[in-house]
């Protein structure tokens, strides 16, 4: 059992995050069998030659953490982080190789230099297998945080975290996590970090190692339906509200931007954004600003009307 203790200064700062690494991470240990694939993901049928990062992540229990430094929040670009794992210092990157659980003799002694060789082989796997799909991972990512943040906002800490993975509850001012490990930390100043993850299933994990923050990451909602199309809109709604209007809102059955639904259906974003106006000026759609981007999702009223109920 981890036991994360949060202090006065550290429950004011529990927020939630997205990482793109992590998603390497867990996608490059998919295909190495090391982890449960979360759905069948038909873009997901190869990884580059990348041999040093193979070594590291055929690890079963210790993977490090400079390989996924914890993201500064629900923005956080890959690029970024990538920048953080080249500025590691040598010594904490030789601590955390020292514990990976894997036979890593084929990468360089020096810390320095394994460090950059495993930079750009994240690098590779990234622009070769992650990037072209990250605008719908990360759209379900940002889905996720969206009902988690609501979900702390009207049942508080407790209830949020109760369904976040069965393994995790709160007991008094602790965080409970139900792992093999047994260790107590207080969370600091940094506050708690939340990051849902779609390779994380059926898993969830902790960032304990000094000085990352302490991260908790979970696996994110609906990933078994990500690959799914959507059923078509049932024709008699098609003929009342447009077969485009229609579709989209049979599509909102998750939230999504703009983009994503004009990149899944072959439309303008124009097009598909004055639909989406539409629907929202008439009830059917709700929005909410997440950073940059405005997410839509089905209201009640919305999924009464695509289910024939009204």
């Amino acid at each position: 059992m981890i036991e994360l203790v949060l202090t006065a200064a550290g429950s004011q700062r529990v927020r939630f995050a997205i990482s793109p690494l992590e998603e390497v991470l867990g996608a490059v240990q998919t295909l190495l069998g090391v982890r449960t694939p979360p759905a069948r993901l038909p873009w997901l049928s190869g990884v580059p030659d990348v041999p040093e990062l193979t070594a590291v992540l055929s690890a079963r229990h210790y993977i490090t953490e400079f390989l996924s430094p914890p993201p500064e929040g629900p923005e956080t670009t890959a690029s970024a982080q990538l920048r953080a794992v080249r500025a590691t210092p040598p010594s904490q990157v030789a601590l955390e190789l020292s514990m990976v659980d894997a036979d890593l003799s084929q990468l360089p002694s020096d810390p320095a230099t394994a460090r950059d060789v495993l930079a750009d082989q994240l690098e590779t796997v990234w622009n070769a297998v992650l990037a072209p799909q990250w605008p719908r991972l990360r759209e379900l990512l940002a889905a996720d945080i969206a009902h988690r943040t609501r979900r702390l906002g009207s049942g508080g800490l407790a209830a949020m975290l109760s369904e976040l993975h069965p393994r995790v509850r709160l007991s008094g001012t602790s965080v409970l996590v139900d792992v093999r490990a047994r260790e107590r930390l207080e969370i600091d100043a940094r506050g708690l970090l939340l990051i849902p993850a779609v390779f994380a299933w059926p898993n969830v994990g902790v960032v304990t190692v000094p000085p990352w923050q302490v991260s908790l990451l979970y696996p994110a909602r609906g990933v078994a339906a990500l690959w799914t199309s959507s059923s078509a809109p049932p024709e008699a709604l098609a003929e009342v509200l447009g077969r485009t209007r229609a579709l989209l809102l049979a599509t909102l059955d998750r939230p999504a931007a703009t983009t994503e639904l004009a990149r899944r259906h072959g439309l303008a974003p124009a097009t598909v954004s004055a639909h989406l106006t539409a629907l929202r000026g008439a009830g059917l759609l709700a929005s909410e600003r997440r950073g940059h981007r405005v997410l839509y999702r089905r209201t009640e009223l919305g999924d009464a009307l695509l289910t024939g109920k009204i």
